[in-house]
């Protein structure tokens, strides 16, 4: 693969990357402990609260996740391995990197 497409899919990845930090800074507000507001309705809106408190922490923790892939991508692409299925060691076929950049198997090895 040569430089200039290798530079496309860093600069993708960095894109990615910095898309994950701004949901993550977007939904803080919603990880924040919740107190216990005695002017509101009671038990209901707590649970209320909790539940939605539990959900932003699960998808914080999914662009956690994403993060990992997206950084071990581009690792990948500086040892010189990106575009290389880390299981058999063949290419990744291009058409397959566009739809996802951080992708690290092949088809084959991808699917059993």
């Amino acid at each position: 693969m040569d430089t200039a497409r290798l530079a496309q899919y860093r600069s993708r990845l960095l894109d990615l990357l910095a898309e994950l930090e701004r949901e993550d800074a977007a939904g803080a507000e919603g990880r924040r402990t919740v107190t216990l507001d005695q002017q509101s309705v009671g038990r209901l809106s707590r649970m209320d609260a909790l539940q939605q408190q539990a959900m932003a922490k699960a998808q914080s923790a999914r662009r956690a996740g994403r993060r990992r892939v997206l950084r071990a991508a581009l690792a990948r692409i500086d040892e010189g391995e990106f575009g290389y299925c880390e299981d058999c060691g063949e290419p990744i076929p291009e058409g397959r990197l566009d739809l996802e950049p951080a992708t690290a198997r092949c088809v084959n090895c991808a699917s059993g």
